[in-house]
């Protein structure tokens, strides 16, 4: 897969890790349904707290897409759905230190409620 980052001054500079947006060229796109910060062997969230729901989100979408045959650089599009905005920093933090560069393009959504009371959700397109 070979991705090409789209950037223009025309529209705003991204406020995060991420792309304006990726253009694509490969064989197989992988849309991965969302996780959240749930222990893959309880099926209960990880923790309360907000960072270790993220991190558990984020190694949770690892593991899906290695088992598509990925891997995070083969990601084009996140989705974060978090329902404290104000923690938009602390998960911007986070997937900067998790998601190789150049970033994926990316939407960060404020959402009422999520599965199991859990605070922060993430969904991906991949192109492998």
């Amino acid at each position: 897969m070979s991705k090409q980052i789209i950037h223009t001054d025309a529209a705003p500079a991204a406020v995060g890790p991420y792309s304006q947006a990726v253009a694509t060229t490969g064989s197989k796109t992988v849309y991965l349904s969302g996780q959240i910060g749930l222990e893959p062997g309880t099926g209960d969230l990880v923790s309360e707290n907000f960072d270790a729901q993220v991190r558990q989100a984020f190694a949770n979408m690892q593991a899906v897409i290695e088992a598509a045959g990925g891997t995070l650089n083969d990601i084009v599009k996140l989705t974060l759905f978090l329902t404290d905005l104000s923690k938009f920093t602390a998960a911007n933090a986070i997937m900067a230190e998790l998601i190789p560069q150049p970033f994926p393009a990316r939407s960060t959504i404020g959402v009422a409620s999520l599965p199991k009371d859990a605070q922060f959700e993430v969904e991906a397109i991949l192109v492998l």
